[in-house]
């Protein structure tokens, strides 16, 4: 027998008969209308790529404007490229480089009385000027190192060149056009623990378990000078003066070590420059900004400034828990790969590189229109920290809660939007470059995730993991693109060479993996 509900109460009814005869405020529910503009695009030649497009200012963020024109130009989903726009003020030789969270209040700010009436120009520059296509297959699997392959680097200007770092006390470089060994660096007494090329391309530097630092002729396989002595302990990591800042071809070199020191060495003599000296720990990551600021992360839970020129300490960043294991600059890409990108087109004079070299930075860590190069730090606390240390001072920007174990690495993307951790929670984690907040979780790997690396148009990642494989991930969705089986152990090194081509790795189980779309 159905159960059947008593009728409602004299009460219930009342209150009932009430509500029905009440006039609701629904002005409250009703969205503001704020009207709307005419877009007019242009590309950064300043020539119109599209017909004038009415918008309502509601929807008028950058990730908005940035899919209509997209959609406008007839592309595909997946072959949609992100903008960034410049905002030409009408009637006002002013235009604004970062877009604003209220377009419709940036407008009223600069004086245009009545923007609804107002065609506005917007200048569209690609973030990705060519796209990188996932590697799927293994192209050459190069056996020569006795011992685990710890460090792996391609060339700035190409990827037919690998460095790797051994723990057979040696250095390689690699031509993976053919997958054959070029040239066999010997020298070091300890495990090669980093290998770092230089921005042009014209010198590898190695740091070594054996306390010193040795530049090499990647021409020849030859050492550059006598290596540099200077250090007590291990060197664990090094970073290049970015190319603009380089005096009369001389470059500098920072390298930090177990020590709790970092020295600025200069290449052609070898002559140590500057002992950067305050750490209270191991110093097992460094920077050089194309501010000419050098940051160090260490053991002590600190991140140290340090003027480069001087050799004076400018900020000490006091956030972590615990010992930092990674930093990352938002400059990274373009500092790397100095005066090269995806045209080859490289200037004649050494005047010409200089300028490449630093429009690029200046391009890349531009935020509202001044510098900003941003620091993000990577801990055994769980945690990372995003810092702004030219306009934030010792104050970081955000703290990036999410992983649930030790984070390995962190990597912006080279357009500066994102950021990327590996952590040994077995997962990869996505974060927005400006505010640190969360955006997804890559999840595949069934243990530690060592390293990432970003295609050059910061549209993939590739990670490398202790559960022997690698995997590249579609960022926008979140997916897995492709599962790169072939490693027979733990994958400790992985990089995505900077012209898009290939990927290369090296692990546990001593051999050099190649991989190609």
């Amino acid at each position: 027998m159905a159960t059947v509900l008593p009728p409602p109460s004299k009460r219930q009814r009342r209150e009932e008969l009430e509500r029905t005869q009440t006039q609701q405020d629904v002005a409250p529910l009703l969205a503001p209308e704020l009207g709307s503009f005419k877009a007019n695009f242009v590309d950064s030649d300043g020539n119109q790529m599209t017909e004038v497009i009415e918008i309502n200012f509601e929807d008028a963020s950058e990730k908005n404007i940035s899919v209509l024109l997209n959609t406008l130009l007839e592309r595909d989903r997946e072959d949609f490229t992100p903008y960034r726009f410049r905002i030409h003020i009408p009637g006002k030789d002013i235009i604004v480089d970062q877009y604003p969270a209220d377009l419709l209040g940036l407008l009223q700010k600069h004086g245009v009385e009545n923007p609804f009436e107002t065609t506005i120009t917007l200048s569209a520059e690609p973030q990705s000027v060519f796209k990188v296509q996932a590697v799927s297959r293994l192209a050459h699997r190069i056996p020569g190192h006795g011992q685990p392959i710890l460090a792996c680097q391609f060339s700035p200007n190409s990827s037919s060149r690998l460095a790797t770092g051994s723990g057979d006390n040696t250095a390689r470089i690699w031509d993976t056009d053919t997958g054959t060994p070029k040239h066999t660096l010997k020298g070091h007494t300890g495990w090669v623990l980093g290998v770092s090329w230089s921005p042009d391309g014209e010198r590898l530097a190695t740091c070594s378990m054996d306390k010193t630092v040795r530049i090499w002729d990647p021409e020849t396989g030859k050492p550059s000078g006598s290596d540099f002595k200077g250090h007590a302990k291990w060197v664990l990591a090094m970073a290049w003066e970015p190319y603009h800042l380089w005096r009369d071809d001389t470059p500098r070199l920072a390298s930090a070590s177990k020590d709790g020191s970092c020295r600025i060495w200069v290449v052609n003599t070898g002559r140590t420059e500057h002992v950067l000296s305050g750490h209270k720990g191991s110093v097992g990551s460094v920077r050089w900004g194309g501010t000419g600021l050098i940051y160090t992360g260490s053991h002590d839970k600190t991140i140290r400034v340090w003027d480069s020129v001087s050799g004076t300490l400018v900020h000490t960043l006091i956030s972590h828990a615990h010992w930092i294991n990674h930093i990352a600059l938002s400059s990274d890409h373009v500092l790397r790969t100095g005066y090269f990108d995806h045209t080859k087109d490289v200037p004649d004079t050494e005047e010409g590189r200089r300028a490449k070299a630093k429009e690029r930075f200046e391009n890349a860590a531009k935020i509202n229109g001044k510098v900003a190069e941003r620091l993000v730090s990577a801990s055994d606390d769980f945690t990372m920290y995003l810092w702004d240390p030219t306009n934030n001072g010792t104050k970081p920007v955000a703290r990036l809660l999410g992983h649930q174990n030790k984070v390995n690495q962190v990597q912006f993307s080279p357009d500066g939007t994102l950021i990327a951790s590996a952590g040994w929670d077995n997962s990869t984690k996505m974060w927005n470059a400006r505010d640190g907040k969360f955006l997804k979780s890559l999840r595949g790997h069934v243990a530690p995730v060592y390293q990432c690396g970003w295609s050059a148009d910061s549209r993939l990642l590739v990670t490398a993991s202790k559960d022997c494989t690698l995997k590249v991930w579609n960022v926008r969705t979140g997916s897995l693109a492709m599962d790169l089986p072939g490693h027979e152990d733990e994958v400790y090194a992985v990089d995505w060479a900077a012209d898009g081509k290939m990927v290369g790795s090296g692990g546990k189980d001593k051999a050099v993996r190649t991989w190609r779309n």
